[in-house]
């Protein structure tokens, strides 16, 4: 099996302050790895720490065969691949050049774009369905089109391994549908996949594992039906939820939902 990525014994945090320990977790390829927590759980700190941009307290992380704290940084980018959170540019730069620097990995210092780039940017823009943005500023479109060309930047950068914090936080409904069809294409390509979202239902939906953070640490890691339980969800965000199996056309599929109250006048 090809490990993509593994955490030993991870220790994490800021400058003085310790969020989480005793994380251990291999990312394979062809793999999805959901991580699952309430707001300031500590999932972007997580994420950073293992992509090498906030150094660990302790432990090990190793991407493919090499430790991470030996990578160059072409290494890394090469390795993985990392969709932030939507975020505010200073630079007008316009969609299609936002995408084409996911090439940069690939690309020797002060190189300009080759026709290869510009295919792989034009691809990644063509798969999000965002060839209506290209030409333009990145600074003028919305927060859910922001969040898409983060994304069709990482698969431009044509990594293995995608990182990517919440990347359906901003979205209507039919883009979160695209982006979770976008993971399972990469998982069935063979990439690995570790994600962060607030909705249970998307591990449900399309993860093979799902990893469970509460107050920093590891509450759960496994199957989602056999760790996104209602037991577990209450532990996490503080309400009850209730399971249901087989909603809709889809037989088996679980659907979590709160449980809510009833007010009566």
């Amino acid at each position: 099996m090809n490990t993509l990525l593994s955490a030993r014994n991870l220790a994490y945090g800021h400058p003085g302050k310790t969020l989480g320990r005793d994380i251990n977790i291999d990312l394979h390829a062809g793999e999805i790895v959901c991580v699952l927590g309430p707001n300031g759980g500590g999932k972007t700190t997580l994420f950073r720490t293992l992509l090498g941009l906030i150094a660990p307290h302790a432990g090990d992380i190793t991407l493919a065969d090499k430790s991470l704290a030996t990578c160059t940084p072409a290494e890394r980018a090469q390795r993985v691949a990392y969709v932030p959170q939507a975020a505010h540019s200073q630079f007008s730069y316009t969609v299609q050049e936002m995408v084409l620097m996911g090439r940069t990995a690939h690309m020797d210092l002060l190189a300009a774009p080759g026709a290869a780039d510009h295919a792989a940017a034009n691809a990644a823009i063509a798969e999000l369905r965002i060839g209506h943005l290209a030409g333009k500023p990145f600074t003028h479109i919305s927060g859910g089109e922001r969040q898409l060309v983060l994304i069709a930047r990482a698969l431009a950068q044509a990594a293995p391994l995608l990182v990517m914090d919440e990347p359906t936080a901003s979205l209507d409904f039919g883009n979160r549908t695209l982006v979770l069809n976008e993971i399972l294409r990469l998982k069935s390509a063979g990439r690995g996949i570790i994600f962060s979202t607030h909705e249970p239902d998307h591990a449900l939906q399309c993860a093979d594992r799902a990893l469970l953070l509460h107050q920093g640490n590891v509450l759960a890691l496994g199957a989602p039906r056999d760790v996104v339980t209602a037991a577990n969800l209450k532990l996490l965000y503080g309400v009850d939820v209730e399971l249901i199996d087989g909603v809709g056309a889809r037989t088996g599929q679980t659907h979590c939902q709160p449980a809510m109250r009833i007010f009566h006048p």
